[in-house]
């Protein structure tokens, strides 16, 4: 996939494979009707690493890298994470805010040109049920980040077996690599 192509995209479902060691992801386009369209990135990540680090490729043959993201330190609560191209060059990055995500999931991403951009889980009361009754942890989750107040994009995860998510992006300027990072790590971190 040719940037300027993935750039041009306003709108991504990420699903994620059922695997017994590992949690794969694949993000795909959203045909003109709604449905999915063709597979834009393939994620993977192994489970229970020390020092988290995703690499993306462009399809689930695993030979051609998109991006990555990568943890600066090893278990680290509000860890950052740099997220770089197929090159190690910087794209971004974000980290979780260890503070603001007791009560409700918070993450901050930057990108160089951009203000920095702050992402939210939406309802506070479904963010509270997912903590505090463990048998209602499964709730999906929706999280919305903004900049000034201004949508940036929003990632919403659908009812279903499996974790399915549909990303919507609103500002033209955010690097969409650096939200696909965001997305997959949202589900592949969130946990922690």
């Amino acid at each position: 996939m040719q940037l300027d192509n993935l750039q041009a995209q306003h709108q991504f479902h990420i699903r994620q494979r059922i695997r017994f060691m590992v949690n794969q992801y694949e993000v795909h386009s959203v045909a003109s009707d709604g449905s999915e369209g063709g597979l834009l990135a393939f994620a993977q990540q192994k489970r229970l690493a020390f020092k988290e680090q995703v690499t993306i490729y462009t399809d689930d043959s695993k030979q051609q890298p998109l991006l990555g993201f990568k943890a600066r330190q090893r278990l680290d609560l509000a860890a950052t994470y740099d997220v770089t191209d197929h090159a190690g060059n910087p794209i971004g990055l974000f980290r979780k805010d260890f503070a603001q995500s007791l009560l409700r999931s918070t993450w901050h991403v930057e990108q160089a040109g951009l203000p920095a951009v702050t992402g939210q889980e939406r309802s506070m009361p479904v963010a509270l049920l997912r903590r505090f009754v463990d048998s209602l942890s499964w709730l999906p989750y929706h999280f919305d980040f903004v900049a000034g107040g201004q949508p940036v994009f929003s990632v919403i995860k659908k009812w279903g077996l499996r974790d399915r998510y549909v990303v919507e992006i609103q500002h033209p300027q955010i690097d969409r690599r650096l939200v696909i990072a965001m997305a997959i790590a949202l589900d592949a971190l969130q946990g922690r």
